[in-house]
């Protein structure tokens, strides 16, 4: 047998036993050579041969990776429901899991994880910031808007992603939330109507709850997102102020708006004369290339942009923006009687961090390792959970959403977990209507080590005792 028939063999077989994931990027044509003893030459004929094979792909200029294949479980999720006009009350479940503090962890706190060197430097330099004006940052609060090297490092991001927003324009809230409930209590008064992409982000489900607002739940595509014809019907029944949404990775499903739905959005706005706000807290996190904001597209001033870096950067980074536009000066009056200000030293070391490139650094790694990770998690669902058992497969974001069996109720299936120390977040967090009670969200956002990797063969065997009792 030809040398590279046999390397091609050995790597198809490193492959299969998930030496390297779906995606996943192979070493180098020379680390390949130096590892197994061949020539450049033997080693380039064994890739194409593989990629013959349809088992890996190239890349101009990145290399070679292993072909995704897409699995039995791996589905496009049509989520369709009935339009209903309902006040928003949050079940107790949804505090019970926020209490966990580890939503995105499906073992919380199981292993020690090792320090980022991303966030390490970031730390250093908001120390040094701190140690080297004490007395400024102690008797003095920020402006308004936040401070000015940080409004300008977030131009010059978004001008990047294609957005142009001045740094006039930009205004510094205590996160993305933060924002989000700003934007909501600037648009509308007690009893108005809110349309919500569905599944929604329980984080506008809360917001929404207290400030006594009344949620038309609108159907998505787990790919494509909202439904834009089903908000078009929403429309003509009711009133609607203000629709939030996620045009890019929506949090369950990770769906990302096409443009031709994002303009057709933007288009209803100016008809029926409703402001969208925009959540784009994940819109940093694409596996492939950049995503620009909805705001990109608004010449008619009916999107408000929220967003900060608590996911792709640190949680506890509690530094978030709005862009207001027509709403900007009250979205200001009503920061400072929410929370004043907001960390000083914080805002100047993430700039910093921003000006000097770790910030790009670090995402360019991050998307790396979610990826990797997400593989991980998908491998590990194919391999453990029961063949019933479906999910989305999203190019960014940090999380799948999954569809159990439709016999398997996720807030049961929950509460048996609970009890081997296995944190699940149910679909019903996603819904004031009881919409999703098989559903879960799965995330990506750590490495499928041995002990979570024991936890999913857990809820492998406790998703079949719920679905087959004896």
């Amino acid at each position: 047998m030809h040398k590279y028939k046999v390397l091609a063999k050995m790597l198809t077989r490193q492959i299969n036993q998930h030496q390297w994931l779906n995606g996943e990027k192979l070493p180098s044509i020379r680390e390949l050579s130096s590892k197994y003893g061949y020539s450049i030459n033997t080693v380039v004929h064994a890739l194409r041969e593989l990629e013959a094979q349809s088992i890996v792909e190239a890349s101009f200029k990145r290399g070679y990776f292993v072909k995704n294949k897409v699995s039995q479980h791996q589905q496009t999720m049509t989520l369709s429901h009935d339009l209903a006009l309902v006040k928003v009350n949050l079940p107790v479940l949804f505090y019970d899991v926020m209490a966990t503090g580890a939503a995105f962890d499906i073992l919380p706190k199981s292993e020690q994880i090792s320090a980022d060197n991303a966030i390490v430097a970031l730390n250093r330099i908001i120390n040094r910031v701190t140690r080297n004006q004490p007395n400024d940052f102690a008797m003095y609060y920020d402006q308004p808007l936040g401070e000015p090297m940080l409004r300008q490092q977030l131009s010059l991001r978004y001008r990047h992603r294609g957005a142009s927003i001045t740094e006039e324009q930009f205004c510094i809230t205590s996160g993305c939330q933060h924002a989000l409930f700003l934007s909501l209590l600037c648009t509308t008064k007690p009893g108005d109507n809110v349309a919500v992409e569905s599944p929604a982000f329980y984080g506008v489900l809360q917001a929404l709850e207290q400030l006594n607002l009344n949620i038309i739940e609108i159907p998505s595509c787990s790919e494509t997102g909202l439904k834009v014809d089903a908000l078009e019907e929403a429309l003509m029944k009711w009133q609607v102020k203000v629709c939030v949404v996620t045009p890019n990775f929506a949090t369950p499903t990770g769906a990302c708006m096409p443009i031709k739905h994002q303009l057709k959005l933007l288009a209803l706005a100016n008809e029926y004369h409703f402001t969208i706000i925009e959540d784009d807290i994940y819109g940093d996190m694409s596996f492939s290339h950049l995503r620009s904001p909805l705001k990109a597209l608004d010449e008619n001033s009916h999107v408000i942009l929220c967003g900060s870096m608590s996911k792709a950067l640190s949680k506890d980074l509690r530094i978030g923006w709005v862009v207001g536009g027509q709403f900007q000066s009250q979205l200001v009056r009503l920061k400072l009687a929410t929370s004043l200000a907001t960390s000083r030293a914080q805002q100047q070391g993430l700039a910093i961090f921003m000006s000097d490139g770790g910030y790009r650094r670090h995402l360019q790694k991050l998307m790396v390792n979610l990826a990797h990770q997400k593989q991980q998690l998908i491998s590990a669902i194919n391999k453990h959970l029961p063949s019933s058992v479906l999910y989305t497969n999203p190019e960014g974001g940090n999380s799948l959403w999954v569809a159990l069996p439709e016999t398997v109720d996720s807030h049961q299936l929950y509460l048996k977990a609970k009890a081997f120390g296995i944190t699940l977040t149910p679909g019903q967090l996603f819904s004031v209507s009881e919409h999703y009670p098989h559903y879960l969200r799965m995330s990506f956002n750590h490495s499928m080590t041995s002990k979570r990797l024991v936890a999913l063969k857990t809820l492998g065997a406790l998703i079949t005792e719920v679905e087959s009792p004896s």
